[in-house]
């Protein structure tokens, strides 16, 4: 990345996120010598306008932000770095300095889809997930049928507790089976996309 570091007098804004809730958790700023220090380290590094020199997030506290990605904006000025928070965020004890809570919400599905997908490409001894891979497609699409009928019967003989447990072990087959053709949980995304209609 060709970085401009010029505009601000040798600063860029680092806006920090979430890579798993998607969440802005804050915004520090970074020089050269901080961005470099990131990249080596893997932990966020800024550069502090009031004390004048690097601090590593978390070297206090122990409240790391581990780095997942970094990207740039179109201008070259602008840093967006997805993190693994290692506890709350802001020096007051928030989650995120915007004092909003950091937790999942849909985007949990994603981070399931994508821990899926691992372990479709290395296959862990022990894992049940593994498990499906290796009995094949029609064990996986039957597995998707029994949970479909669990849920049926939750949701017109049970109670919402029980119906979205069932609900859940079905969301979850079904996106190992997509998993297994090659499709994700965003294909149906799309899919429903493209039929909405405001």
């Amino acid at each position: 990345m060709k970085i401009d570091f010029d505009k601000m007098g040798g600063l860029v804004p680092a806006i920090i996120q979430d890579s798993r809730t998607k969440n802005v958790l804050m915004l520090g700023f970074m020089n050269e010598e901080a961005y470099n220090k990131t990249v080596e380290t893997g932990l966020v590094t800024f550069f502090s306008r009031t004390r004048n020199t690097l601090w590593t997030k978390g070297e206090t506290s122990g409240n790391y932000l581990k780095v997942v990605s970094t990207a740039i904006d179109c201008d070259n000025d602008t840093l967006l770095i997805k993190v693994v928070p290692v506890g709350p965020v802001c020096h007051t004890g928030n989650a995120t300095c915007f004092e909003e809570k950091n937790e999942f919400g849909i985007e949990f599905l994603d981070y399931l889809q994508k821990f899926i997908e691992r372990r479709h490409r290395e296959m862990p001894e022990g894992s049940y997930t593994t498990s499906l891979f290796r009995k094949g497609i029609n064990r996986m699409a039957q597995k998707v049928g029994e949970e479909a009928v669990e849920t049926v019967i939750e949701a017109t003989n049970g109670t919402d507790d029980r119906l979205v447990y069932e609900a859940s072990d079905l969301i979850y087959h079904l996106i190992v089976l997509l998993t297994s053709k090659g499709l994700s949980i965003n294909d149906l995304a799309l899919e429903l996309e493209k039929r909405h209609k405001e």
